[in-house]
């Protein structure tokens, strides 16, 4: 059994939950594709996607995959990371969405593609302020730095 099946559907009930409080749904197609990008060892791309929703419902087309992306978006349950045109979820308990997102920063090594999301206020802040004083107002921010993982680090030392 699939130790991971259990956390998984835990987030897509919490995702659920999240969506219906605002009065949006999470329709079986953007639930499967939230469940593909949950479970995925790694980020995955929109094809990539396509290509696993296909095998689960056969006739899946490419404006079905994004346009389930973009609901997804926009209620702050996945990220995309734009280094690699690639979605990560994000179902953590946040009150995030169109009226609450969150600034995150992602941590993506070169080498292996490992991708660590962190959320620093620290950082956040910096932004914010730095903006502020460019007379610019944030709404919202990724911030995507590329290195290595310390796995990677470790191997090249």
């Amino acid at each position: 059994m699939d130790m991971a099946a259990p956390r998984i559907g835990r987030l897509l009930d919490r995702a659920a939950a999240q969506c219906a409080a605002r009065g949006v749904r999470l329709t079986e197609l953007r639930r499967e594709v939230l469940e593909l990008i949950l479970a995925a060892p790694a980020p995955t791309g929109a094809y990539e996607l396509l290509d696993r929703l296909r095998a689960k419902r056969g006739g899946a087309a490419p404006p079905t995959v994004y346009r389930a992306l973009e609901f997804l978006q926009e209620q702050g349950l996945v990220h995309k990371i734009e280094r690699l045109a690639a979605f990560v979820g994000c179902v953590d308990g946040h009150a995030h969405g169109p009226d609450h997102a969150h600034s995150a920063q992602f941590l993506i090594c070169r080498q292996c593609g490992h991708v660590i999301e962190m959320e620093d206020p620290a950082l956040t802040s910096a932004l914010a302020e730095a903006a502020a004083r460019a007379g610019f107002t944030v709404a919202r921010a990724t911030v995507e730095a590329e290195g290595l993982c310390a796995a990677c680090a470790a191997k090249a030392g």
